[in-house]
């Protein structure tokens, strides 16, 4: 078994063991998780794919199953379901066990955030992952202005947002430790925390509250 793989395995694990808790029933949510992981992975699978072939980082096969979906690893793609299917969990448990509360933002405020990681990403526009997780990351924040303004004042979210950083600097470290994925230096500020790309911080946050944001969206469109 790849290490890649046993860690898709372990990020999936107990959030899919508690999805049929009695009290959360995650399970019934799964459609709507499903359409999200469609609509948001589908996106950075398409940069991914994009990034790999440009050379922004790369795969070592010693830790892969060697099986391939659109050149990348099937680990790789994997993960684009683990992850987002853990942090929706995570989001939803932290609904269920934490009472919400809006805080008082003018949702006017949240344009200050899109114009600056438009302008970072005009500024860092040579290096090329930089640039592309600087405009998702203002994607984020002008897609919630326009569907969904409630959710950036949203208690609940922060919270959830920043319980997901715990194991995602835990899956990252190992992942760039081994390493299972490697960075080419010219395509980031090859800044790093202990092992991991600064930028991959806002990658990180950019994927997980645009799952959440399309999970809900589509939750709410249903009922």
């Amino acid at each position: 078994m790849s290490t890649y793989l046993i860690i898709n395995i372990f990020i999936i694990f107990f959030p899919l063991v508690f999805s049929f808790d009695k009290n959360l029933q995650f399970f019934r949510n799964a459609k709507y998780v499903l359409a999200s992981i469609l609509v948001v992975s589908s996106a950075y699978i398409l940069w991914d794919v994009i990034a790999a072939k440009r050379g922004d980082w790369a795969f070592n096969p010693e830790h892969l199953l060697g099986i391939y979906f659109l050149d990348l690893p099937l680990e790789e793609v994997l993960f684009f379901i683990t992850v987002p299917y853990a942090c929706i969990f995570i989001f939803e448990t932290v609904r269920f066990y934490t009472k919400e509360k809006e805080f008082p933002f003018n949702k006017n405020l949240f344009l200050i955030p899109v114009i600056i990681f438009i302008a970072l990403a005009l500024i860092f526009n040579k290096q090329s992952y930089t640039f592309t997780v600087l405009l998702y990351s203002g994607a984020f924040f002008l897609l919630a202005l326009l569907f969904n303004s409630t959710l950036l004042n949203s208690k609940v979210f922060w919270i959830s947002i920043l319980i997901c950083f715990v194991p995602f600097l835990i899956v990252n470290y190992f992942l760039t430790a081994i390493p299972v994925v490697t960075y080419n230096n010219s395509a980031f500020s090859a800044i790093r925390v202990i092992t991991i790309p600064l930028e991959d911080f806002l990658y990180s946050f950019s994927m997980v509250s645009l799952w959440i944001l399309f999970y809900e969206f589509f939750r709410t469109k249903r009922q």
